[in-house]
């Protein structure tokens, strides 16, 4: 293949793009694979995840789930070929709740994800016999049970998690979840794929131009001018930039961008332990504010926003290896659809608000009410569709796919995700689930009624 084509031109370097690249040239021998980027690879939004991973999502239907469990199956045998140097662990979510009034949709949003192929529910309440609870390993992912555990139990919770707060009556600890070193997973994925002829591009694609309908020419542009490169099959993978390069082609791709935000801090108390799994607060509240500050909020009207009801979702994990004390916090508490720009501007007050929120379930964090260790900020940028389910599949223009719209959960979706697209582009059989991620699937009059009562997205 000469230097100036390909057979497949992959817009976006991220870790969709580099899975889909892997996957064309490792499974499915198409070797003449270029990724273009103007930026280095895995970055811009895939290094600002929180690396988390889980196959229990609601329906309607099987495909996430489905998705999702074929994604950690790719990982797993990644670590095992690997020797696990993405640091695959499987120490789980857990979600936990001081709600009496919402514990019965706590148990039921708990089940759902059993019934959709997501594993066992394993419920303790004390009371029946369903087994032992069994605590995660801290580090790696075998023989780890899959499912979830339900504790209702509250001497259980007590003993298993002391740290949560005493308030909690109900938590759900969902097993075949976990966290990794994404950069790390999209690493040794490039390299493997760069061994079997993948290139690399920096530069942006500004046009794509097509010849009876049909993929023909791809144009990068780099500081020092211009490639053409002649191709049959593009690939948008742009990730935040996904609406806008589906322009290129003339194509409106259903699809907005929100700002996400994420704060690191030293949890010098090592309050939060290090063995901990992912810890969400699954319900609503109001920031644990003194007497003399909810009257200084109460005055102005920018600050009056700190009194009000917060949503649900605080959360928070260790990070690093060993000696560490780094914690990730994550809330999000507003959700506001934006343009995505580099170095977006980051809420100052967020911080304080997340830490305050996460002491609602870790009380002993108000320790550092007052005096926060110096926090660490960033932001990334989640690209949804309307149902929050990504796109996977070919666009209108014959030669032309996308994969993208993986909002928030882009590390663990995107090993299925590539391998589901590169399945598309080499004409062999697909996966039962699909169908749910085409863009074809917005012309279906069964799918248009079903977005009208979609109630769950499944984003924390």
């Amino acid at each position: 293949m000469a230097p100036n084509s390909a057979d497949v031109v992959i817009c976006g370097a991220g870790i969709a793009g580099i899975a889909t690249a892997y996957h064309l040239s490792v499974w499915q021998g198409i070797r003449s694979v270029l990724l273009v980027d103007e930026r280095s690879p895995l970055t811009f939004t895939s290094d600002k995840s929180t690396e988390c991973y889980r196959n229990w999502w609601p329906g309607p239907g099987t495909a996430m789930v489905s998705l999702m469990n074929r994604s950690i199956d790719i990982m797993e045998t990644l670590a095992g070929e690997s020797g696990n140097v993405f640091h695959l662990n499987r120490r789980g979510y857990l979600f936990a709740t001081a709600d009496r009034e919402h514990l019965d949709d706590f148990r039921t949003a708990a089940a759902e994800p059993a019934t959709l192929g997501a594993g066992q529910l394993r419920i303790h309440n004390g009371q029946q016999d369903v087994g032992p609870y069994i605590p995660p390993q801290p580090a790696g992912f075998a023989g780890e049970p899959d499912g979830a555990d339900l504790i209702l139990d509250q001497a259980l919770i007590r003993a298993q998690f002391p740290y949560l707060s005493p308030e909690t009556i109900a938590v759900l600890h969902v097993r075949r979840a976990g966290w990794l070193s994404a950069q790390q997973l999209g690493m040794f994925m490039l390299e493997r794929a760069k061994e079997q002829g993948v290139r690399f591009l920096s530069g942006k694609v500004v046009a794509v131009e097509t010849v009876g309908g049909c993929v023909q020419v791809v144009h990068v542009a780099y500081p020092g001018g211009e490639k053409t490169i002649f191709t049959n099959i593009f690939v948008n993978a742009a990730g935040p930039f996904l609406w806008r390069t589906g322009t290129l082609l003339g194509v409106d791709i259903p699809v907005f961008a929100e700002l996400h935000m994420k704060v690191m801090i030293k949890d010098r108390l090592e309050i939060v332990p290090r063995g901990a799994p992912l810890l969400i607060w699954n319900d609503t509240q109001y920031l644990p504010w003194n007497e003399a500050e909810r009257a200084l909020f109460a005055e102005s009207d920018a600050d009056r926003r700190l009194l009000e009801l917060f949503p649900a979702g605080v959360h928070t994990r260790p990070e690093g290896g060993p000696g560490s004390t780094t914690i990730l916090i994550l809330w999000d508490y507003h959700e506001r659809r934006t343009e995505p720009v580099p170095n977006p501007p980051l809420d100052p007050l967020y911080a304080e608000i997340a830490l305050r929120g996460l002491a609602t379930m870790l009380p002993q964090l108000r320790a550092y009410f007052g005096r926060m260790p110096k926090p660490l900020l960033d932001g990334g940028y989640y690209v949804k569709t309307r149902e929050n389910r990504p796109l996977i599949g070919p666009l209108p223009v014959a030669g032309s796919y996308l994969i993208g719209a993986l909002s928030g959960y882009g590390i663990m979706a995107s090993s299925a995700a590539g391998e589901l697209l590169a399945a598309h582009i080499a004409g062999v059989t697909l996966p039962d689930y699909a169908p749910a991620f085409s863009l074809a699937r917005y012309q279906d009059p069964a799918y248009q009624a079903l977005l009208e009562d979609w109630t769950d997205s499944g984003q924390l």
